[in-house]
């Protein structure tokens, strides 16, 4: 027969064992707004740098896009609307974003929307896939905790959720 004192014992050991399994997930978990993992700095550090390098030029110094981003060019494009959350980036999932970068703008031309063209150049074949996807981490660094009008959650969760459904692809071998 069991004792009160092996019961005691027992819901003790259960008890310390539920506390360390409870510590030792916090401790892997991403630190969200305070930063993010270090994996996810390092990533988005390195984004930025290609971001510099490479998209700064069109999209601003702060992702803060060109003057007038909105009104078409007489010869039809648009010019480089903003990254940083306050254009419409953010409405695109994870998979739609790398498509643009890699394959460029002129990939959503059609003939059943002739006056939509787009400047975006192809970065695909320059930027190695784990680059293209730094750049994007970057870009969505950016967006803080901006709010959209009609949105009861900031646009940097609502962009997650629409990603579900449209991921970045998977690395070719």
């Amino acid at each position: 027969m069991i004792g009160l004192s092996t019961i005691f014992a027992l819901g003790l050991t259960t008890l310390a064992a539920l506390a360390a399994v409870v510590l030792l997930g916090a401790c892997g978990q991403s630190q969200g707004s305070q930063g993010g993992s270090a994996e996810d700095q390092s990533r988005i550090s390195h984004g930025e740098s290609i971001f510099r390098g490479n998209c700064a030029a069109c999209h601003g110094a702060n992702g803060e896009g060109q003057p007038d981003w909105y009104i078409r060019k007489p010869d039809g494009p648009l010019s480089a609307p903003p990254l940083n959350g306050d254009g419409h980036t953010w409405h695109h999932g994870d998979g739609t974003l790398y498509q643009i970068v890699s394959r460029g703008g002129a990939i959503y031309e059609s003939p059943s929307l002739p006056k939509y063209k787009s400047g975006m150049p192809a970065f695909g074949e320059t930027l190695p896939h784990q680059e293209i996807i730094a750049v994007i981490s970057y870009i969505k660094s950016l967006w803080g905790d901006k709010m959209a009008e009609g949105l009861d959650l900031p646009i940097k969760e609502s962009q997650a959720l629409v990603s579900e459904t449209d991921p970045f692809p998977k690395e070719m071998p």
